[in-house]
């Protein structure tokens, strides 16, 4: 398997380029808008076609470069079944897979910071059955989870974020974590530098994990919320084709 790690600082976001080399099959998730063009590149020097190209949510901080990017590769869009958009796309949903050549893509729905957000259980089947990490978007990021007030109300974000972190808990605590975003983004509180981990790690260390009741999770989340992202709506409407 072939996998890179794009760390943007402007906006402060994470991008991946992943997939099977030997059947030179790629896939882009979360792309940034201003960074097509280098994606493409980046992909050809690899020797990859892209196939598939994955927003793990609507996103409110930037603008998504998928449809670009899907659109002058002739990839396929994913986005959840359930994402408000203008658009057609390649809908999935809970438990769908997606082979890019050898490698395998598993969705879990997880919403929370967003009603549509999705993470993605990655396996090389070339190395065996069991999956090998895990993109979580916004949803668990090294050091805290995502906000969830930017497309529904806090609480009813928190609710079923708490849900969506049980699930993620459940995978194998070897398998690494790929988040959408690190320290200084304004999606998160207490995010790490560190912009990847593994499930029993954040399981010991992530606060938002420690806590095991629903209550205190909505509490603690409605704690030191940071400042909302400038412009918030107006980028989720662009991302959304409206």
């Amino acid at each position: 398997m072939l996998f890179r790690q794009y760390l943007h600082t402007n906006p402060i976001a994470a991008s991946y380029l992943f997939g099977c080399g030997s059947k030179a099959q790629g896939v882009i998730v979360d792309p940034l808008k201003e960074e097509v063009d280098f994606y493409i590149e980046e992909a050809k020097r690899l020797g990859m076609n892209i196939e598939y190209v994955i927003d793990t949510h609507l996103h409110a901080d930037h603008i998504s470069g998928a449809r670009e990017l899907s659109q002058k590769t002739r990839a396929n869009y994913v986005l959840h079944h359930s994402a408000d958009t203008d658009f057609e796309f390649t809908a999935v949903e809970d438990g769908d897979e997606i082979m890019a050549g050898n490698t395998k893509l598993t969705v879990l729905h997880t919403p929370g910071h967003t009603p549509e957000h999705i993470s993605i259980v990655v396996t090389d089947t070339t190395r065996g059955d069991d999956p090998w990490f895990v993109l979580t978007g916004h949803t668990l990021m090294v050091g805290d989870a995502g906000r969830t007030e930017l497309a529904s109300s806090l609480e009813q974000g928190a609710t079923n974020l708490f849900k969506s972190l049980q699930k993620l808990s459940g995978l194998g605590e070897y398998i690494e974590i790929y988040p959408g975003a690190f320290s200084g983004s304004v999606c998160g509180r207490k995010l790490s530098g560190k912009p990847t981990s593994t499930i029993g790690f954040e399981k010991r260390f992530n606060h938002a994990l420690l806590i095991q009741e629903k209550d205190d999770f909505i509490k603690h989340m409605m704690e030191d919320v940071p400042p909302q992202p400038e412009n918030f709506k107006e980028m989720r409407k662009v991302n959304q084709g409206k």
